[in-house]
This record gives C-alpha cells, structure tokens and sequence, in this order.
C-alpha cells in the first residue's frame, strides 16, 4: 500500500513538489500507456484519471482542480472544482489533463502526453471547457511580436524577419480541424509550411519552443480552452509568448464563463493572464513524440520520460527513469 508523502514545512517545499509532480505525470502516462493503440479512448483516459487521482492525493497540498476533465457530475473524473491532496499544505490551483491527445493514445500515434501544472491559489485562468483561439511562439523574441487579432500572414512574417530567415523556413502547427481550412490556406499562401496535428495542442504550443528539434515555429487556430491554460502554464516556465481569447457559441457557454467568474467573454489574454505566480508544470510522454519519449514496456522495467519545469528559477528538468519496482504502478489501478 502506498504510504502519504510527508515534506519538511519551509522554502524547500517548492522545490521537493516540483520533482514530486514528475510522479503524478508518470503514474498517469503508464496507466494510459497499457491501453494505447487498442482504440478505447475512454478505457485510456479512465485509467489515466485513476492513476492521477490516486497521486495527487498523497501530495501534500489543498489543491482544487480548476482545469479538469468536466463538470462535477461527470465524476469518476478528476472535475472541476474537485479537491486533491492531504488538505495539510498550501492551498493551489491545478490544471491537469491525464491524457491529452486520447484519440492518438487510441491510434498509438505522436504525442500523446499526461500534463499537469501546478500553481498558487488563484493563478491559473478558471477557464470553461468551451474552444479558445490561440497564438503562440517560443523564447527570445520582442514582446508582443505576435498578436491574435493580426492576420496569419502579418505574425508569420513578422515572425521570419525577428528570425533572420525567408518565411518559407517557418512551420506553423494547426490542429487538422474543418474550421481551420481557411486559417490552412491563408497560412500556404505565405509560402509557409504547415504542420497539421490530429490532437494534443498543449504539445502543439510546447513544440514552438524548441523549433530546431520540433520544426514548430508558431501555433495558430482553435483548440480547447483547458488545454490553453494547461499550455500558458508550460510557456510561463520554459519562455515564449501567447494569446488566447474564448470562443463562446451560444448562451449556454456564456453563463458557463460567467458561473467560473469570466465575465468578459471577448477578452484577449495574455500568457500572464492565463498563469501567473510560481507556476509548475510536468508532462511525461505516453506515446512517442518530438519532445518526449513514450512509455517503454519490457520484462523487468518501465521507462518514462518526463520534463518537469518551475517558472521561478526557470528551471526546466528532463528526467528519463527506469523504474524496476513494477507493482507500484499496479498500485495505481
């Protein structure tokens, strides 16, 4: 049986959290790496939230999920407002999607991941499970070089130019939606490449910060608004800049926005608007993919891959592990 976690109290809890999180991803992603390619993204996405569930709640943390996998009633999810952890230590919020990219974790395809992002007691965006139109870039350029209201074609050569390079060099990311063949051919008009991604935006907008390893540059179009948030968190520690506004269909969403305290449904956000304050974010692979290494099954021992980033020290840690006790991730199911 596992035993609760206890940390020393003082300026060291931080630090020991930050590494504590790579546990959580790594539960969950070992979990949903058991089912992937069998084509049940419930089955994966269950067994996922279960592990999560089971990890969050030795760490010693009042956390309450503020981006979660839905509303209360659709428990046994890890819902919205839910409450995880020992209830003896700092109060955080938590953003965190066991498996993000279920459908590719399904199809054993790229970049399926479990993610999570910790952080202070009223930083991250409460936002509704309702889309959110994005634009993001990595590390090391001016503020405010990219703007979500500018067109496709101004950001991606303002884009070239702060590079150094020709715009057919830059590779914008779009999820491969119906709504964005607009977006896709404004973009090819600039002699631009496009990389289409059939899910996992959060990777999506993690991927623009390392280019020369991920051949993203920029992050463009409509994915979920969790996911936005879950993806600012990430960007707050590693560096890079995005936007994000809402994208409200009907009143039904809107009230939604206004129960979670949003009441400008139109307002453009910025990274820091999305997550602010100390901010910890882990992702560990499930499946294969640019960054991360999927979960490796063999007789003795399980391998993860995990990078796990605080935005205080701008620390960003990538820890590949062999884990030979096998029966504790059977103790997560």
């Amino acid at each position: 049986m596992n035993q609760e976690v206890r940390f020393p109290k003082g300026p060291a809890l931080d630090r020991i959290l930050t590494l504590e999180l790579v546990r959580v991803t790594e539960r969950a992603a070992v979990a949903a790496a058991r089912l992937r390619g069998r084509g049940d993204e419930m089955a994966a996405d269950q067994a996922a939230v279960d592990a999560m569930r089971q990890e969050l709640n030795r760490l010693p943390i009042h956390g309450t999920v503020v981006i979660g996998e839905g509303e209360r009633d659709e428990a046994p999810m890890l819902y919205i407002g839910e409450e995880v952890g020992t209830k003896t230590g700092p109060n955080v919020d938590i953003a965190l999607d066991p498996l993000e990219g279920t459908t590719i974790a399904a199809k054993n395809l790229p970049n399926a991941l479990a993610v999570i992002a910790i952080a202070e007691e009223g930083s991250l965006l409460n936002a509704p499970d309702v889309y959110m139109d994005k634009v993001a870039i990595g590390p090391g350029f001016p503020d405010g070089l990219v703007d979500l209201d500018s067109p496709a074609d101004d950001n991606i050569a303002a884009l070239a130019e702060a590079k150094g390079v020709p715009i057919g060099e830059i590779t914008a990311c779009v999820l491969d939606r119906p709504r964005h063949a607009r977006l896709v051919e404004d973009i090819r008009a600039t002699g631009a490449a496009i990389r289409l991604i059939g899910d996992g935006d959060v990777a999506g907008v993690i991927h623009t910060t390392s280019p020369d390893e991920t051949g993203v540059d920029i992050y463009l179009g409509i994915g979920g608004a969790p996911e936005g948030v879950l993806a600012a968190a990430a960007l707050r520690c590693i560096g890079g800049q995005m936007q994000g506004r809402l994208v409200i269909n009907s009143d039904e969403q809107k009230d939604r926005a206004h129960r979670m305290g949003i009441e400008d449904v139109d307002r453009k956000y910025d990274l820091s608007e999305m997550a602010l304050g100390d901010v910890l974010f882990a992702a560990t692979g499930v499946t294969d993919g640019n960054l991360l290494s999927g979960v490796r099954f063999a007789k003795h021992a399980v391998t993860t891959h995990t990078v796990v980033m605080r935005s205080s020290s701008g620390t960003v840690r990538w820890i590949k592990a062999e884990h030979q006790d096998l029966d504790k991730f059977d103790d997560a199911l």
